[in-house]
């Protein structure tokens, strides 16, 4: 079992327009916290509400990306997303819970892991690369 806890900090949707759902979302209150490309070519918005620390991710995939899909009624909701200090271990604790393994993408400062809940929904787990271990030049005593 992981040693870390499990801090929900935003949801992901798929966005088609992501300036038009950034003007939508700014006009009901959200502020931009933090913006983003991903090393696949996707892009990314975390908002959040005044005084408020659920964020809401708008993620954007030109066509061509690999994690574009096609638009259907309903299939918005791209993903949960966690913060955690191990997500490989956070990953196999969901596949152990019935999940099913997805994607795993390893970016130069953090690792994301993704695994479908039995329902198909996306959970990513993500967090910093593990710490090499340092190589031992001579024998231990």
């Amino acid at each position: 079992m992981p040693s870390d806890t499990l801090k929900f900090l935003y949801t992901g949707i798929e966005v088609r327009d992501l300036e038009r759902s950034l003007r939508f979302y700014q006009g009901l209150g959200f502020r931009v916290v933090l913006r983003g490309k991903m090393e696949h070519g996707g892009e990314f918005v975390h908002l959040r509400l005044p005084r408020q620390s659920q964020r809401l991710e708008l993620n954007y995939y030109p066509r061509g990306n690999p994690y574009r899909k096609p638009y259907r009624q309903g299939s918005e909701l791209d993903h949960f997303g966690f913060v955690v200090k191990d997500p490989e271990a956070w990953a196999r604790r969901a596949v152990r819970c019935g999940g099913r393994f997805v994607s795993r993408i390893r970016e130069t400062d953090q690792w994301l892991t993704y695994v479908e809940d039995p329902d198909g929904i996306w959970l990513e787990f993500f967090g910093p690369p593990p710490k090499k271990r340092p190589r031992r030049t001579s024998p231990a005593p």
